[in-house]
């Protein structure tokens, strides 16, 4: 599906309630008014494509609603006579087609923002998700890798970023990744390994992500580290307290978090 087909647009629509009975909308007053314009019932209801029936239904419904004709029978002439609007059904039609107008407008001042609009629906989305996992990344799919039995997934975040999943085929499927793809990956905190100096070694974790301590946590056994990434993301890790110590964790010290592709969980957008 494309970008276009899912722009996000906001439409709407007048209804008129008499003491709490639906007196009608566009289509009733789209009736009246062609039976202004014809002086046909029988045309009229030709022109909106309903039938002989439905609009005299609809004329009489309305009559009663008003409590006075808003339509009226002539007889005799050279025609043999035909319908017309009294008086208070030309008002009718000239303040709904204003009230129309005012609400058309109201509605185009809205569609201005509907980007916006979108964007924070799918936010309030987004935030309402619950998960047990710390850590939660909202982006885009940048890349699938297909492999013999798992599929890697490439997922850009926000501030730059990219995240590195492994998934099996059938989850690549059902959960549509694929390039362009909204989706978000789950990762618990105690699946995170804190760095503070490699010192020129390699590690096998598939993740990376280098940032600046921002918070400490100490727990009886454990510590909650929290890492402020660039762009304004964070991930948090939890660390036993000797291992906080060791690593001389402190607010403002520079640190990387790693975790294996295989700890990411991801998901898409209900």
């Amino acid at each position: 599906m494309d970008e276009d087909s899912m722009a996000f647009a906001l439409q709407g629509s007048v209804w008129m309630t008499v003491g709490g009975e639906k007196f009608g909308g566009a289509g009733r007053i789209d009736l009246l008014a062609q039976i202004a314009a014809t002086g046909s019932i029988s045309q009229a209801a030709r022109a909106i494509k309903m039938s002989y029936k439905a609009a005299w239904d609809a004329v009489d419904a309305m009559n009663n609603l008003a409590g006075e004709p808003l339509v009226e029978r002539l007889t005799g002439g050279k025609g043999g006579g035909g319908t017309r609007l009294t008086a208070r059904g030309e008002q009718l039609v000239q303040n709904f087609q204003a009230i129309e107008r005012i609400h058309r407008q109201f509605v185009e001042q809205l569609n201005e923002q509907s980007a916006t609009i979108a964007d924070d629906f799918n936010l309030f989305q987004r935030l309402s998700m619950k998960t047990s996992a710390r850590n939660q990344f909202f982006g885009t799919v940048a890349r699938v890798k297909a492999g013999a039995v798992n599929d890697e997934i490439e997922l850009d975040i926000a501030g730059g970023h990219r995240i590195v999943a492994i998934v099996t085929h059938d989850s690549t499927d059902s959960l549509g990744l694929k390039p362009g793809a909204h989706a978000f990956a789950l990762v618990k905190s105690s699946s995170v390994i804190l760095m503070t100096d490699a010192g020129g070694a390699r590690f096998s974790a598939r993740n990376s992500l280098q940032g600046t301590v921002s918070r400490l946590v100490p727990g009886a056994v454990n510590t909650e580290v929290v890492i402020d990434l660039a762009g304004g993301g964070s991930i948090a890790a939890i660390i036993t307290n000797a291992s906080a110590e060791h690593l001389e964790l402190r607010e403002g010290a520079t640190a990387t978090a790693m975790f294996k592709a295989s700890s990411v969980i991801v998901g898409v957008p209900a």
